[in-house]
This record gives C-alpha cells, structure tokens and sequence, in this order.
C-alpha cells in the first residue's frame, strides 16, 4: 500500500495505469483510517510498545499452539477412549444376550466392575426414556453415539448431561434393556487441562523474566530523557551517567559532551558580554560626567537622554545576548512574583488585578521569569490603562496569561514582534522607548523553560492577551 502511494506521488499522472491510480485513491483511505484507529490505540511508551511486540506474538503463538494440538489431542483421544468403551459395551450385549440363567448374569456384572469398570444393571424390556438435550459442544455424546450405532446397532438411550461424572448408556435387546453406567473420564480425554496449566504458567513465568530484562534496559533511556528535559529547563542534573545497551551508552555520551560545550560556551560568551558590558558603561559614565561639567541647556539635556537610551538600549542588548544562562532553578513563589508585576503596572499608571488558581510554588528560575513577565505586563502597561494578570497551576502546567484595553496587535503580526530589534509603527516606537527586544528576550526565557508564549486577542479587555505556558 505504501509502495503504491509513493509511486503515486512520485511519479508523474501518466506513468501510472488510470486503473492502478484509481486503485491507490480507493484504498489509501481506508488504509489511513485504520492505520490513525491502531495508531490512537497502542501504546505510545518505549517499554509498553516493547513489551507489546513481546508478548503479542507469544499470545498468538500460545492460542495457535492450543487450538491446532489441543483440538486434535483432544478429539482423537476422546474417539479412541470412547471406541473402547463401545467395544466393551458391545461384548456385555452379546454375553447379555446369551446368559439364561441369573447366576450368569451375575456374573456378567462383577466382571464388568471388575474388569471393566463398568456398572450394569438388566431392566425389565420397557420402552426407552426419550432422547436428553444434546449439548452443542459435548463431542463425548457425539462419539458415542456414533460408535454405538455403528458397533452394536440396536436402539439405545444415552445421557451425557444428567450426572456430569458419569455416562449412562441403555441398550435395548430383545428380551430385556441393558442398563451401563460408565465414568466420563472413560470416554473422553479428561487430562487436557494439564497442558493448558503448564502453557499458561511457564509463559507467564517467561513474559515476567522479560518485563525485568525490559524493564532494566528502558530505564537507561527514560534516565536521558529527563536529564535531557531537566538540562532544558534549566535544572540541575544529578547522579546522571552512561548506562544500558551500547546504543544507549552512546546516546548518552553524546549527549554529556554536548551539554559540556554548551555550558562552556555559555560560560566564554557571558565572560566576554562582562567585558563588553564593563567597557561600554565606562565610556556611557565618561559622557555623562563630562555633559554634568556642561551649561544647563536644551543641547545638553538633549544629548543626556541620548546618554540614557544608549544605556537602557544597552542593557537591553546584553540581556538578550546573555539569555539569563547562568542561572539555576528554584523554587519560587508565582502569588509573591505577581505582587511585583502589579507594583511595576502601577508605576506606569495601569490599573491592574492578578488571580492564582493551584499551588504557588513552582521550580523555575526566578530573576529570568520575572524578566519575561515584566516585560510583557509593563509592554500591556504601557499601550492600555487595565492590565489583568492571571495564572493556573494544574495538569503539570503553569499558565499565566496577561490581558490589556490598548489597541492590540494585528493577527499577522503577531509572531513577527518575537524577531529581535522588529517594532510596529503604530504601537511601538522609539517615542514610547524600548529596542524591539522585550518580547524577544520573554520568548527566549519562556523557551528555556520548555514553555511558550502566545499571542492573541483578550475576550476580556478587548486588547492583547500574551498567554506564557511552561512545564512544572
């Protein structure tokens, strides 16, 4: 099916026969179908979809197994036992038949209780019960009746329900009706179920050795999964080394060197944005003392706020550049943090109310979250009077979303104001200060949380909603 869809799609429409393209639409629907139904059903984990390619084919295998000798064990022991007793019955009618005297009979049934572990009765010729329910499944009643019709041919009664330990068997002779009473494990191969006992009880011996074995070799890869995820979000790794298969080791390896050259190119470019830094504010204060030594003027309180954007552009800059790499993870109080957002809007002159749902503690890096939100409440601040703040802890998630009354930001560019240095004319400009980096730098901090952040319009106030989301 695959092999005919990617002809398809390969392929130019005419090196494909009409009738085998036709072929390929008509059944790549219902192939997709079915192929979503299993995929939405199975088992989306490493050791679930293992254990499953384990143990299916060994169910499978086992059911076979079963049905195939079972069925066949069973139904030739079963015809080959029941042919026995038939036989044996069958000898008893004849010596029934020609014994004259009640000693002979007597006879005749201890040796049958002896022998053949038979119990026989002689009734008097009375007409014979009528036929019991044939059970659907009882291939014992089957058998027997087969062979009685076709080994003694005379008319008979069997019941094969009435007493479950027990068979019953009338034979109707000329002068009188010979009554056997047989035992059912005579007639039927009653031991079958020992083999389903040590089928089933060595498989489940084999599944458990190997959900141990599986279970040692999937730890391994969900360990550099969560070192992966935790090195992220920022959070410490501890007690992480190589172990598993060779594969695994590998992976593992690989992924310890990379986290060393990150870390150490982390640690060379926050090491030379301090120099720069250093360097830059030293020729900033150099302007500013030399324009203090200066007439008070328009010219100079001019060039002094020119002084003051190229530093606020400055740290604006080295805050992006730096990315707040180099800070660990804490535990942090959300209700404590937006306090200081509400105390940041009502410098600007918002109005502004925040509500937390869920518990207030929450691993992050406090100093580079907060930056991410306080540039996304003093950016709502500064466009719309009524800023709205609020957040949920549930699910594994912390949402915190910040609604505004300004203007908004138009659907199709709402993405390209995360591009660094990008400003929208009519919201913002240099007249409202900033470098184009606020919403950037929130992204870039979000991100390294394992988180997001979204843009869209606020039912609530009619302007921005910026939605941050990010794993606890």
């Amino acid at each position: 099916m695959r092999l005919i869809g990617r002809l398809r799609d390969k392929l130019p429409d005419w090196s494909l026969p009409p009738a085998l393209r036709r072929f390929a639409d008509m059944a790549a629907v219902p192939y997709r179908t079915f192929a979503g139904a299993l995929y939405r059903r199975t088992p989306k984990g490493l050791f679930a979809r293992t254990l499953l390619i384990i143990v299916a084919p060994l169910v499978i295998m086992q059911a076979v197994l079963a049905f195939v000798f079972l069925e066949r064990h069973y139904n030739l022991v079963t015809q080959r036992l029941s042919d026995a007793v038939v036989r044996d019955i069958a000898l008893l009618a004849t010596l029934v038949e020609g014994a004259g005297s009640e000693e002979e009979i007597a006879g005749l049934t201890e040796m049958a209780r002896r022998d053949l572990s038979l119990a026989i009765t002689i009734l008097p010729p009375e007409p014979l019960p009528p036929p019991r329910p044939k059970p659907f499944f009882d291939i014992v009643d089957r058998y027997l009746s087969q062979q009685i019709a076709a080994r003694i041919g005379k008319p008979f009664w069997i019941d094969t329900v009435g007493r479950s330990s027990f068979v019953e068997i009338r034979i109707k002779l000329p002068d009188n009706v010979l009554r056997v009473i047989a035992r059912r494990s005579q007639t039927y191969a009653s031991n079958s179920h020992f083999f389903i006992v040590w089928m089933v009880s060595t498989s489940l011996i084999l599944v458990v050795i190997a959900l141990l074995f599986l279970r040692n070799q999937t730890r391994p890869v969900e360990r550099l999964a969560t070192a992966a995820e935790n090195f992220g979000k920022g959070r410490p790794i501890e007690d992480f080394r190589p172990s598993g298969a060779r594969e695994v080791r590998r992976a593992a390896q690989a992924f310890i060197e990379m986290r060393r050259r990150i870390e150490r190119q982390i640690e060379q470019r926050t090491t030379m944005l301090a120099g720069v830094s250093h360097d830059l504010r030293t020729v900033l204060t150099r302007f500013r003392l030399q324009l203090a030594l200066f007439p008070d003027s328009e010219e100079v309180r001019a060039l002094q706020r020119d002084v003051d954007e190229m530093k606020t552009m400055l740290e604006d800059y080295l805050a992006f550049a730096r990315g707040e790499g180099d800070e660990q993870a804490q535990p942090t109080d959300i209700g404590l943090l937006f306090e200081d957002l509400e105390a940041e809007v009502e410098i600007l002159g918002g109005a502004v109310s925040s509500r937390l749902d869920g518990p207030p503690m929450v691993n992050l890096r406090p100093s580079a979250f907060k930056r991410a939100l306080t540039n996304l409440a003093t950016n709502a601040a500064r466009h719309g009077s009524e800023v709205r703040i609020e957040g949920r802890n549930a699910d594994g998630w912390l949402t915190i979303t910040i609604d505004d009354n300004g203007p908004g930001i138009p659907e199709d560019e709402r993405e390209n104001v995360f591009r660094p240095f990008y400003q929208l004319d009519q919201a913002r400009n240099r007249d409202t200060g900033g470098s184009g980096l606020g919403l950037a730098i929130s992204r870039d901090i979000t991100r390294a949380h394992g988180g997001d952040i979204v843009l869209g319009a606020s039912d609530s106030l009619g302007g921005l909603r910026a939605r941050v989301r990010i794993p606890v």
